[in-house]
């Protein structure tokens, strides 16, 4: 897919270190030798088209609220069904098909892990189908933007290691509007502080200190691959022997085009723990980073299933700090 020079910077290079002034855009301008206006106008088109799901934060593990990955094995003739009333769940923010009989798989979030669980066993209740449990244990490596000239996951710039702080409860309402996204408007930050009653520099320095802490992994562009052109994506699963899993994990998120890696809780009817996530053009190109990934790590002889992505219902950005709407907080009551 063909993308305009200055387009694909702005997709590009800000995805990291998006600027923390009181007018951002106008700096991005600068650099880009042109006007913020342009520069504002350009990201709505990005919106518009789908290129791009909003300008706003990634969020660390541990940072807030409570998110699990689940799967349902749905039969192909009752699959649009379920998968629509998975979507129409507020708290489900990415729903996919995958190749497997295991083939919706959806993440949902929830404020906490009592609304968590009661979200996920609606679902089920709505649907008839007992969903697969896979609670997140350790990430490798995960969202730190991607390189969309070379098709691979970004180095990592400040990447934080340890465990995130969490957001105060005073800083919440900031955090849910970070989750929708800033506004495309020339001192977007001053927006954010209006509706909060607070300062242009008490939200610049509270976004700062987020990303000083790890609380957010980035904030900046998020890009949707799919729209770019990256539009085949696999999801392989290890089994891998748990005293064993986090050196394999390391091995593995280090590899070239792994653009997720992670170790997540097996499931009685699951057998595998690891996890990593490549994106290509093409499934051929898929598998030829895979096999070269899984070689590269030690596991070509362990356990492993691969599950490319068919169809994509629903993704959109983890919420964890907006409140249900009235009738799904009914739902869980």
């Amino acid at each position: 897919m063909f993308v305009p020079a200055l387009q694909l910077q702005l997709l590009n290079e800000w995805q990291h270190d998006f600027p923390l002034v009181r007018q951002p855009y106008d700096q991005i301008g600068a650099a880009c030798a042109t006007s913020g206006e342009f520069v504002r106008d350009i990201y709505a088109r990005l919106l518009r088209t789908g290129f791009i799901s909003r300008i706003g934060g990634a969020w660390g593990a541990g940072a807030g609220g409570a998110a699990m990955l689940c799967a349902f094995a749905v039969p192909p003739d009752r699959l649009a069904d379920v998968a629509a009333r998975v979507s129409a769940h507020p708290g489900v923010n990415h729903n996919y098909e995958r190749e497997h009989d295991f083939n919706l798989w959806f993440v949902i979030t929830a404020r906490n892990a009592a609304q968590l669980e009661q979200g996920v066993r609606t679902l089920e209740a709505q649907t008839g189908f007992a969903a697969l449990r896979l609670s997140m244990r350790r990430a490798y490596h995960i969202d730190l933007g991607f390189d969309l000239e070379r098709g691979q996951r970004m180095a990592a710039r400040s990447e934080v290691k340890r465990p995130a702080l969490p957001v105060d409860g005073a800083d919440e309402p900031l955090a849910a509007l970070v989750e929708d996204g800033l506004p495309l408007v020339d001192r977007p930050y001053d927006v954010w502080a209006a509706a909060l009653g607070r300062t242009a520099a008490s939200v610049l320095a509270t976004l700062q200190g987020w990303l000083d802490s790890g609380t957010l992994r980035r904030f900046g562009v998020i890009v949707r691959h799919h729209e770019i052109g990256y539009a085949a994506n696999a999801m392989t699963v290890f089994d891998v022997a748990d005293a064993e899993v986090d050196a394999a994990g390391d091995r593995l998120s280090a590899q070239h085009g792994v653009t997720l890696c992670y170790c997540r809780e097996r499931d009685p009817c699951w057998p595998y723990n690891l996890y990593c996530m490549v994106h290509g053009r093409s499934r051929d190109e898929v598998f030829d980073i895979l096999d070269n990934a899984i070689a590269g790590s030690g596991l070509r002889h362990r356990p492993r299933a691969v599950l490319f992505s068919r169809r994509r219902f629903k993704q959109q950005g983890a919420r964890y700090f907006r409140a249900l709407p009235e009738s799904a907080e009914a739902d869980h009551a």
